[in-house]
């Protein structure tokens, strides 16, 4: 706790080209950069985060909901759920949430400032290095294209991969995986993600045939609010389950979990509202047995991941990283190399846009 109070919240909307378009309409990702200024003089920086929908919508509420409820309240991420609650009436979860990791990202990144070290020293390291597997959105390329890229992944060192799924022709995606399988052998990971493109029978279907190549889950199978279909998919189906990209409160996680639609979780720490909630989410799927694989996002997702008692993965979305599309004002001094992530910032958060 500290007796600074916030003075002020500055935003920035930024667009960044994809070196690799995620489909003919996503070539661009957009950040709104944010900038919260303290009564002692110390300024914090986050970020909020949405590839194609709704950043114009997130930065407007950080600039005026957000903005308004936070000056003169304590500088602290301490302040989060009386945040969340002001904000409620606008929605639990959504916009509301991604854009109060905004905030939250930045008290994070202020507070292990005044305490001269990193955010996950201050929260509390648990580990130095951590498997990364390589990530693809991948759908719209060739078979060709995505034999040639599952290739890079092995020479490069991972033992894991993540494909995407849910083509039109089933009959597709069985080529396209068993094509992957035989790139990969039986001696490294392969996990498949649908993106919510079946419905629950196709679904069966699908999974029918692709389990034959022993995918470790298949994520987000159908529309991510369908939890009573995803607890009937896994009793139909052996392959675990993961979704949580789209959940965006610790109280759909636990609805998902309770009614048994979901082996594996998936938060997206933006997405759920920063650092606060996602260490709460953490601690909800240890309680409860399931696994957790934090979503995206690598330069922040290995670093609380360093923090977690059991060891999770990273996902490293080739050439997706803020630091390898040139948008970050210094190298937050993470290295994904060989399959591992290792290192991370010195100071706080780390992660400045240009």
């Amino acid at each position: 706790m500290t007796d600074a109070v916030i003075t002020s919240l500055d935003t920035r909307l930024l667009t960044i080209p994809l070196a690799r378009p995620w489909g003919e309409s996503v070539r661009e990702m957009h950040v709104i950069a944010v900038d919260v200024h303290d009564s002692d003089g110390g300024v914090g920086h986050g970020f909020s985060w949405t590839p194609t929908i709704g950043a114009h919508a997130v930065e407007a509420m950080l600039a005026h909901d957000i903005a308004d409820f936070a000056r003169d309240r304590e500088a602290d991420p301490a302040i989060w759920h009386d945040a969340w609650a002001h904000l409620h009436e606008a929605g639990s979860g959504g916009i509301t949430t991604i854009a109060l990791a905004g905030l939250d990202l930045a008290l994070w990144d202020l507070r292990a400032r005044r305490s001269a070290t990193s955010v996950t020293d201050l929260i509390g390291r648990r580990r130095g290095e951590l498997p990364a597997y390589g990530s693809g959105v991948n759908l719209h390329y060739s078979q060709d294209e995505l034999v040639a890229q599952v290739t890079r992944w092995v020479e490069q060192g991972f033992r894991a991969v993540k494909i995407k799924v849910g083509s039109p022709d089933p009959g597709r995606d069985v080529a396209r995986v068993a094509a992957v399988r035989e790139v990969l052998g039986d001696d490294r990971k392969l996990m498949i993600d649908a993106n919510q493109r079946w419905d629950l029978d196709a679904a069966t279907s699908a999974m029918e045939r692709l389990a034959a190549f022993a995918p470790d889950w298949i994520e987000e199978p159908l529309r991510a609010d369908d939890i009573a279909g995803h607890a009937e998919l896994r009793r139909r189906i052996d392959v675990p389950i993961a979704l949580g990209e789209n959940r965006h409160t610790i109280h759909q996680f636990r609805d998902a979990i309770d009614r048994g639609a979901v082996d594996i979780v998936q938060p997206n720490i933006v997405r759920v509202g920063g650092i606060t909630p996602f260490l709460e989410i953490a601690v909800l799927a240890r309680d409860r047995g399931v696994g957790l694989a934090p979503h995206l996002l690598p330069e922040l997702s290995s670093q609380l991941a360093y923090c977690l008692p059991e060891e999770t993965w990273v996902e490293d979305v080739e050439d997706a990283g803020f630091a390898q599309l040139g948008a970050l004002a210094e190298p937050t001094g993470l290295a994904i190399e060989h399959g591992t992530a290792r290192g991370g910032p010195a100071l706080g958060l780390g992660i400045r846009f240009t």
